[in-house]
């Protein structure tokens, strides 16, 4: 395991017992941003960095019962926080890698990613990996539940000008990865950025 996996499975680790209640409001937000995503029932989808599922009642309720939904994360804790929730109920739960996940080749219409983009050691390969399991024209969405001036104040830094999820950067390492940027919002309410797989 590489000293990056380390690191996030320790970060996570230790913060994955209490994750939910530290952010107890996100709910309406990840459900707007599931809305956003454009799924339709039946469709398969994975949430990547899933953390303890926040995401996976909205993906459920998006796909309904003949959907696929699948929710993959680096962090055997936090797995276990998405168990004691009872959000296994809504997707299977995998612990994998987004460098390398357990899935075939465009055998998903769709990916959600909250909070996942920041975290990626290579970033453009792991964007790459996750379009090869997404259909040609299937969606994309990097999100987090507050923009990115607002996540920067609550950590004590300023966002610099190297800041990945700023659009300048993030719309040429998308295109570069086999996506297409479609939308892009950065509020204090949120950050959702929307792509669409390249053929």
């Amino acid at each position: 395991m590489s000293d990056d996996h380390t690191h996030v499975q320790e970060f996570f680790g230790a913060r994955a017992a209490d994750w939910d209640t530290r952010f107890p409001d996100d709910g309406p937000v990840y459900a707007a941003a599931v809305t956003e995503l454009g799924l339709r029932k039946g469709d398969r989808v994975l949430d990547a960095g899933c953390g303890t599922g926040r995401a996976l009642p909205h993906l459920r309720d998006a796909v309904g019962p003949a959907g696929v939904v699948l929710g993959a994360d680096l962090t055997p804790a936090m797995l276990e926080a998405a168990v004691r929730a009872g959000r296994d109920r809504d997707g299977q739960l995998l612990l994998a890698d987004v460098a390398g996940l357990p899935l075939r080749s465009e055998s998903l219409d769709a990916v959600f990613a909250a909070g996942l983009v920041a975290h990626l050691p290579n970033p453009s390969e792991n964007l790459r990996e996750l379009a090869r399991v997404v259909r040609p024209a299937g969606t994309l969405a990097l999100f987090h539940p507050i923009g990115r001036a607002a996540l920067a104040a609550r950590q004590g830094r300023q966002i610099t000008p190297d800041d990945l999820r700023a659009e300048s950067n993030l719309r040429p390492l998308l295109s570069g990865s086999g996506w297409r940027l479609t939308s892009y919002v950065d509020e204090d309410s949120r950050f959702l950025a929307l792509a669409v797989r390249l053929p």
